[in-house]
């Protein structure tokens, strides 16, 4: 592991962009796997499918592998600055890499202005992300960060349903809960715990005040779409323009993403 740590240390560029091809290697072998028929049949949902897949896979990896480096190495969650292991190190590389893939498969596929609020979520951590690999500062608070993929896996699995046309299932139901519980507990609360500790430390933050915009933006951005979730799957007030597969009539872009 320490002679792994050392080359990614040394080249931490060529790191994430070996990350970011083996992610795209995930991406055709999951192209194998079946996939419901409503999908295969709209150009965009099949897109988009094979997209939240990749990002389901990068969530329950990601996600894990984070809980795992803070359970083990309590030290991560009080010293976000300097405090960092060969395997969260490694951590921050590999999902830097699918950060840069993800967003090259939005970009190539023509689905960039659909979904420029990804994008624009993307460049936010990829800055962040490569400034802790090639400084080595922040590791342990890209790792806190990285939390959020806990709750990535049920709104992945809340999209893939929509896909799907699953909206009345139990499942559904099921996960609309989880993800509400894992939204509060895991996105929210992660991103207010390392904006209050940029404040209650910016005194002597390296770089603190960029760090802490790019906080502020994603906070404010994980909000409104807090909002969105909320108004969707908890306060609508009418169902009359749902079918009778619990799909839209109009196949809106926008409802598949909220």
């Amino acid at each position: 592991m320490e002679a792994l740590f050392l080359v990614l240390k040394s080249h931490p560029g060529l790191s994430v962009l070996v990350c970011s091809l083996l992610f795209r290697v995930v991406h055709r072998l999951l192209q194998r796997l079946p996939v419901p028929k409503v999908v295969r049949q709209d150009d965009y949902r099949s897109w988009k499918w094979r997209n939240l897949s990749v990002s389901l896979v990068h969530s329950l990896l990601t996600g894990t592998w984070a809980l795992t480096c803070v359970v083990v190495w309590p030290e991560t969650l009080s010293n976000i600055h300097s405090y960092h292991t060969p395997l969260s190190y490694l951590l921050i590389c590999v999902s830097t890499g699918y950060f840069v893939q993800d967003a090259g498969d939005i970009i190539l596929t023509g689905h960039a202005r659909g979904s420029w609020e990804f994008l624009l979520h993307h460049a936010l951590v990829i800055w962040c992300f490569l400034y802790a690999l090639y400084t080595q500062l922040y590791v342990a608070g890209a790792v806190i960060a990285l939390f959020v993929e806990v709750n990535s896996v049920t709104l992945h699995l809340r999209l893939m349903l929509k896909l799907s046309g699953s909206q009345s299932s139990s499942m559904f139901q099921i996960n609309k809960l989880a993800n509400l519980f894992t939204y509060i507990t895991f996105r929210l609360s992660t991103q207010f715990y390392l904006t209050w500790y940029i404040v209650n430390n910016y005194s002597w933050l390296d770089h603190g005040g960029y760090f802490l915009v790019t906080m502020v933006a994603m906070n404010i951005m994980i909000l409104i779409y807090f909002y969105r979730l909320l108004r969707a799957d908890f306060f609508s007030h009418s169902k009359s323009y749902m079918g009778q597969n619990g799909m839209h009539n109009n196949n809106s872009k926008r409802f598949l993403s909220e």
